[in-house]
């Protein structure tokens, strides 16, 4: 048989990260740039993109944009094709979490929140699909969360778009994948990350959700690495519409 490691390597591929500024985002970009693949990272932080581009070098390119504009997804897309060519694979891993009680939700906050968490990635792949679709190759990853099947104390608006973004996950599947796209999603745990500062600001609060896990610890972003390559290559050609939970088993208890 042909070397197994090959399946994982990803020279030649174009790689695009939303959310590519910090935490899983910009590690993903870091990962796939690793694996051999030109990554672009989108963000709205054009200091953050500057320092992922030196890090990675001539492999990376950054664009600047909000990716819940809807209405400049357009030039969006042609803006993250315009360094490498169009992008084989898409990661969404922007989102916000405004933790509002159920009953201090605002219209204004529900709305960003289901904007950036589940609009764009419908949208921002819809614009990149055709091109994946004329090179009979893609991979989709999308980001759930715990709250994709727990539900936490303020996370109503956050809960019910990484709740949509499984059902999102399985839709793109069965729109795409019989034109050699996969379409898959990541849960991950309780990483330490920007969106997840108030957890690890709080060593008790920490504490408590390691012990929930069956590994006894909470996540680190190198436990990221393999999860994303093997749903970026092809290793993960005959996987597609599932989330893929990465969390040290705290949803199995």
């Amino acid at each position: 048989m042909a070397d197994p490691r090959d399946i994982f390597d990803l020279t030649g591929r174009v790689a695009c990260i939303t959310g590519a500024s910090s935490g899983l985002g910009r590690r993903a970009a870091v990962v796939l740039a690793a694996a051999g693949a030109h990554v672009v990272g989108v963000a709205r932080r054009a200091e953050a993109l500057d320092s992922l581009t030196s890090e990675i070098g001539a492999q990376a390119a950054a664009v600047v944009a909000d990716v819940a504009d809807r209405d400049a997804i357009p030039e969006l897309a042609k803006a993250i094709s315009a360094p490498f060519g169009s992008p084989d694979i898409l990661i969404h891993a922007a989102g916000i979490n405004t933790r509002q009680a159920a009953d201090d939700v605002t219209p204004d906050g529900w709305d960003q929140t289901v904007a950036l968490n589940i609009s764009a990635p419908f949208f921002l792949s819809q614009a990149l699909v055709p091109a994946m679709k004329a090179k009979g190759w893609g991979r989709i990853v999308n980001f759930a969360s715990l709250q994709t099947t727990r539900a936490f104390p303020g996370g109503i608006a956050y809960g019910t778009t990484k709740a949509g973004i499984a059902q999102l996950t399985r839709a793109m599947a069965e729109a795409w994948s019989s034109h050699g796209i996969t379409a898959n999603a990541i849960g991950p745990g309780f990483f330490p990350t920007e969106l997840t500062n108030a957890v690890f600001s709080d060593p008790e609060r920490a504490k408590r959700n390691a012990a929930q896990t069956c590994i006894g610890r909470n996540g680190r972003l190198e436990d990221m690495d393999g999860p994303i390559l093997f749903l970026c290559s092809d290793a993960s050609g005959y996987v597609t519409g599932q989330t893929l939970m990465v969390d040290g088993g705290f949803t199995a208890k």
